[in-house]
C-alpha cells in the first residue's frame, strides 16, 4: 500500500469516518475514496491539499506518510542556532560601533569605550531579561 493510500485510510479511520463522508465533503464519489485508498488511483494535487486542510495535517504528511519529528532535537537545533546568532550579531554591533566611533572622533580610546558599552548592554539584557 502507498503512503497516500495509507495516510488517506488512517486519517478517516481515526475520525471514525466512512467513506460516504468523506466523499461528501471532498464532493467526490465514494468509489473514487474507495479506489484512493485501494490504490486503484489516486488523488490529483488539489483533493489532497483539501484533504490535509480537512484533517488539520501538512500534505507532506499525506504523501510521505505520518512524520515523525524529534521535538526536543528540533528545539536544541534552535536554541543553539539563536545562541549563534546572538553571538554574532553582538560581535558585528561591537565591531560596528567601534568602527563608527573610531571614524568620527579619530580616536582608539573611545572607540574602544564604545565597544566596551556595547558589551555591558547585552550583558545587562542577559541578566535581566535571559537569553530566551
Amino acid at each position: 500500500m502507498n503512503n497516500v493510500s495509507k495516510s488517506i485510510k488512517r486519517l478517516r479511520s481515526n475520525k471514525k469516518m466512512t467513506q460516504d463522508e468523506l466523499a461528501a465533503i471532498l464532493n467526490v464519489t465514494r468509489q473514487a475514496v474507495s479506489n484512493w485508498e485501494n490504490e486503484k488511483t489516486q488523488p490529483d494535487i488539489e483533493t489532497i491539499t483539501k484533504i490535509a486542510e480537512y484533517f488539520g495535517v501538512s500534505t507532506e504528511e499525506i504523501i510521505y506518510g505520518e512524520v515523525k519529528s524529534d521535538k526536543k532535537f528540533d528545539l536544541e537545533i534552535n536554541k543553539d542556532f539563536a545562541v549563534d546568532s546572538g553571538k554574532t550579531a553582538v560581535s558585528f554591533g561591537t565591531v560596528l560601533a567601534i568602527v563608527i566611533s573610531y571614524s568620527q572622533l579619530h580616536s582608539v580610546g573611545w572607540a574602544i569605550l564604545h565597544g566596551l558599552l556595547g558589551w555591558l548592554y547585552v550583558i545587562y539584557y542577559v541578566i535581566t531579561n535571559g537569553f530566551s
